[in-house]
């Protein structure tokens, strides 16, 4: 049983914490089933940097928890373009899929549940998105992470290639 849930929340630190999925799984043992829930958290500063994390425990708030403090210690920096992306990038994540394309400014975010989840948590406000193969909230959030590690500014490119930003 899947349980679908978006939640978001301020912290102290300013930091904006979204709950994309929280699922219940079982373990068999002996006597039984033990049962557990692990939710899936995003959190960014809305400036450029980003998270995730998963939190599993016998509860919810425990889960979330967990979740929310290795998404705040694994955060990773993206390159934005004002309110977008500086190019056109593919993440891969297990069996997830994502395209992410800079949109113009007014076009909002279109993206499914989990892919909005994490752009928000970024600070985008433009771009279209394609979940391509799975559908997996874990997955694609993954996904949209690989995607965003990989943007470039036009400056690090010229950097890397040895030329002038204004030659690229």
């Amino acid at each position: 049983m899947a349980e679908r849930l978006v939640r978001q929340q301020r912290d102290d630190s300013g930091l904006k914490e979204t709950v994309v999925a929280v699922n219940r799984v079982s373990k068999v043992v002996k006597g039984g089933k033990r049962f557990s829930l692990n939710a899936l958290v995003v959190i960014g500063d809305r400036a450029g940097k980003v998270g995730c994390g998963v939190g599993k425990a016998k509860e919810v708030q425990v889960a979330i928890k967990k979740g929310s403090a290795y998404a705040s210690k694994h955060m990773v920096s993206v390159q934005l373009k004002g309110s977008t992306i500086p190019h056109e990038v593919i993440g891969i994540s297990g069996a997830g899929k994502v395209l992410l394309k800079p949109a113009a400014p007014g076009t909002g975010v279109i993206a499914c549940e989990a892919v909005r989840a994490v752009l928000e948590a970024v600070g985008i406000k433009d771009i279209l998105t394609k979940s391509i193969r799975s559908s997996n909230s874990f997955n694609v959030v993954y996904a949209t992470i690989e995607a965003l590690k990989e943007l470039r500014s036009r400056e690090e490119v010229a950097k890397i290639r040895e030329k002038e930003a204004e030659d690229i």
